[in-house]
């Protein structure tokens, strides 16, 4: 058995108090106890203001096997407590468990995104990783599935026989899924944000002196304006307030 994650609460939501080492060791332990679903969020400002106005995104997290802090705003401001939070990015998670991965011979699923993108990402990762073990991949519609549509993903899935799938729909569709995937189907599914795309390259990370100093939203709203901007401007606000009301 592995030793539970300890967690806190910051703006009413659990959040595991873990850096990056110990949450990729945490992870890949409970990976391979193979002893039913779990589900792993990476969650940011933007997610904490989504809770704030989602009532079912909320339950979701609430419920959630682990959540870890990946926006920088959030440790940041935990930092006024006497329990601060480690930042424990989406991306580099899901790098350091491929990576290391390899010495337990983790299976890995990949689940959404684009085919083109996913092709991208498993060379990259096979390149960089070699001997990572990508056992499958699925790029679902861009909608709600079918009762039978998702049986037959989850009948793909667990044919794979994956000790991780990895979930990169977007917030909060991810978080929802993931949370599907560990309680129906006993996976265990990390919802992991953008991560494929910058594994894959399809996407530029940010500077790491801006991801360091906790502005890296600042490179993503310039390189996706139209998609972003009320994320980050209008949801920033809304962390901050979620923060306060609820006593940080």
């Amino acid at each position: 058995m592995i030793a539970p994650l300890s967690d806190r609460e910051l703006a009413g939501i659990p959040f595991a108090t873990a850096s990056l080492s110990e949450a990729t060791h945490w992870l890949c332990s409970r990976s391979l106890m193979r002893v039913g679903g779990a589900d792993i969020h990476l969650l940011n400002a933007y997610s904490v203001a989504l809770a704030e106005t989602d009532a079912s995104f909320r339950e979701c997290i609430l419920a959630a096997s682990c959540n870890f802090p990946d926006g920088k705003p959030i440790s940041v401001l935990s930092k006024l407590t006497t329990r601060p939070l480690y930042q424990v990015r989406g991306p580099s998670l899901f790098e350091r468990v491929m990576d290391e991965g390899r010495q337990h011979n983790l299976r890995h699923y990949l689940l959404g995104s684009t085919p083109r993108t996913l092709e991208l990402l498993r060379a990259s990762l096979e390149a960089r990783y070699p001997g990572v073990e990508i056992v499958g991949s699925m790029s679902p519609p861009f909608r709600t599935l079918s009762k039978a549509e998702y049986d037959q993903q989850d009948e793909a899935i667990s044919a794979a026989e994956p000790d991780i799938v990895w979930v990169g729909l977007g917030t909060p569709k991810q978080d929802f899924e993931a949370r599907r995937l560990a309680v129906d189907g006993g996976f265990v599914a990390v919802a992991v944000g953008a991560a494929f795309d910058f594994a894959a390259g399809t996407k530029k990370c940010a500077p790491e002196w801006m991801s360091k100093i906790g502005v890296e939203w600042i490179f993503r709203l310039a390189s996706e304006p139209k998609r972003l901007w009320r994320r980050y401007l209008i949801g920033n606000f809304v962390f901050l307030y979620s923060a306060v009301r609820r006593g940080i």
